[in-house]
């Protein structure tokens, strides 16, 4: 009798064991993988570079419109995932991605020797499309980084067609365009502030590149840091989008998943802090 009591004993303990594994989800699972995929990309976009596109336009002194659009694609190998972090309570992760630099051929073409220089990179992502806010925030912010570092690098155009009658204005249209690819963008710095607004502070040193009008300009050693801002709620115009969640795709190797707090403002929150990460930059115009 003692027998069958003891059996019955590790029977419910094997069921409950069981029990729980069937209800695992793939949430975590799916949430991490998508950090990585982002992190991957901004691996991608600091070692071989994007091409960013943007266009700026002020009518009658009135802000109208900032668009900004970047662009990557490459094949590469040997990225590591070096800490991987993941909040159950904000479905948020964090990964952190590097990668040692030989020989590599950037988006415009030329070689860059990085002599083994490791590259670190991070990268946010989550599967809750309510929580996506805060890390779409820091995406915006990101590229408008990229955006400034292009037009100081390469420069813009603009065209401003202004009238006035009478003493008085009558029109005033200027608008803002430049198209460039940036390489070697190192990441300072990010953070949120209490707003909900997000920082990334993003720094380039460079050579020799072309400007806007064809010109060589040598900025031999040259470093420049911008910080790109984003917002995760539009009160600019009537109607608001959305947040949409990221895609995953399946799970690669790496390190071991970490449980724990990320410091990613949902609301009214404090601020996270950057990370960084060392290259080479440089920067050439596409307007031709």
């Amino acid at each position: 009798m003692k027998k069958n009591r003891v059996l019955l004993a590790i029977f419910t303990v094997v069921l409950i064991v069981f029990s729980a594994q069937g209800v695992a989800g793939n949430k975590k699972l799916m949430t991490v993988n998508a950090a990585k995929v982002i992190a991957e990309r901004a691996v991608v976009e600091s070692v071989v570079g994007l091409k960013i596109r943007s266009r700026e336009s002020v009518e009658d002194l009135v802000a109208q419109e900032v668009r900004i659009d970047a662009k990557t694609a490459a094949a590469i190998k040997g990225i590591e995932y070096t800490d991987i972090l993941y909040d159950p309570d904000k479905d948020i992760a964090q990964v952190e991605a590097s990668i040692k630099l030989g020989k590599v051929s950037n988006i415009v073409g030329k070689n860059i020797d990085y002599g083994g220089q490791t590259i670190k990179r991070f990268g946010f992502a989550t599967s809750t499309p309510a929580m996506a806010g805060p890390l779409q925030a820091l995406r915006a912010a990101e590229l408008d980084s990229y955006k400034q570092l292009a037009k100081t690098i390469v420069g813009f155009e603009i065209n401003s067609n202004t009238s006035v009658r009478d003493y008085l204005l009558q029109s005033d249209d200027v608008r803002a365009r430049m198209m460039a690819a940036i390489y070697g963008a190192d990441l300072v710095d990010y953070r949120w502030d209490e707003n909900g607004d997000a920082f990334v502070k993003m720094r380039l040193r460079f050579g020799e590149v072309e400007d806007v009008l064809n010109q060589k300009l040598n900025y031999d050693d040259e470093v420049i840091e911008v910080e790109g801002v984003g917002a995760q709620v539009d009160d600019f115009s009537e109607s608001s989008s959305g947040s949409a969640g990221m895609t995953a795709t399946s799970i690669r190797r790496g390190a071991e998943i970490r449980e724990g707090m990320i410091d990613v403002p949902i609301g009214a929150s404090s601020s996270g802090q950057g990370q960084s990460s060392n290259g080479a930059g440089g920067g050439t115009d596409l307007l031709r």
